[in-house]
C-alpha cells in the first residue's frame, strides 16, 4: 500500500464543476491532485473514467481516488471491478467516515446531481480524515478481497 499524498480525481461530463471544486479544496489541504477527468461538457462514458482512476489507486501510484458522475453509482460500479479497489458512494459524512474506518475504502464516489458543493467537500474531508480501524474489520476486508479470486 502506498503512503503517498497523491489522490486521483475523475468524473464524467456531469460532474466536471464539482470535481474541479474538490480538486482545489484538497490541494489547499496539501494533497497532490492527479486530475484525469474531462474538461469539456461533451458526453463521456463514466466506466472509462472509473476504471482509469481505480487503476492508479490499485497500482499504488495514488493513495486514494475520488470519482464522480451524476449519481456516483455507475462510476463506483466500474471502479469496483478493478482488483484491490474498495469504493463506496457517499451522500453524507457518516458513511464517508465509516467506509474508511470499517471497510478500508481506498476510493470515494459522489453523485454531483445528488449533493451540493458544500456537502461534497464535507464528505471528502470526512473520508480523508478517517483511518482504518483494523481489528475485527480487517478480517472482513480480507473476505472482500478474497471474492476477487
Amino acid at each position: 500500500m502506498t503512503t503517498s499524498n497523491r489522490i486521483v480525481l475523475s468524473s464524467d461530463h456531469a460532474a466536471i464543476q464539482l470535481r474541479q471544486a474538490i480538486a482545489a479544496h484538497i490541494a489547499a489541504h496539501g494533497w497532490v491532485v492527479v486530475d484525469i477527468g474531462p474538461t469539456t461538457p461533451e458526453s463521456t462514458h463514466y466506466p472509462k473514467h472509473g476504471e482509469a482512476a481505480a487503476r492508479l489507486v490499485a497500482s499504488g501510484d495514488c493513495r486514494f481516488g475520488i470519482i464522480l458522475c451524476g449519481t456516483g453509482q455507475g462510476i463506483m460500479m466500474a471502479a469496483n471491478k478493478v482488483k484491490g479497489i474498495r469504493c463506496g458512494v457517499c451522500a453524507d459524512t457518516f458513511s464517508a467516515r465509516m467506509i474508511r474506518q470499517h471497510n478500508d475504502a481506498n476510493m470515494l464516489s459522489i453523485g454531483a446531481r445528488v449533493v451540493g458543493e458544500g456537502l461534497a467537500l464535507d464528505i471528502v474531508d470526512a473520508f480523508l480524515a478517517a483511518q482504518f480501524e483494523g481489528g475485527r474489520h480487517a478480517a472482513r476486508v480480507e473476505m472482500i478481497g478474497a471474492l476477487e479470486g
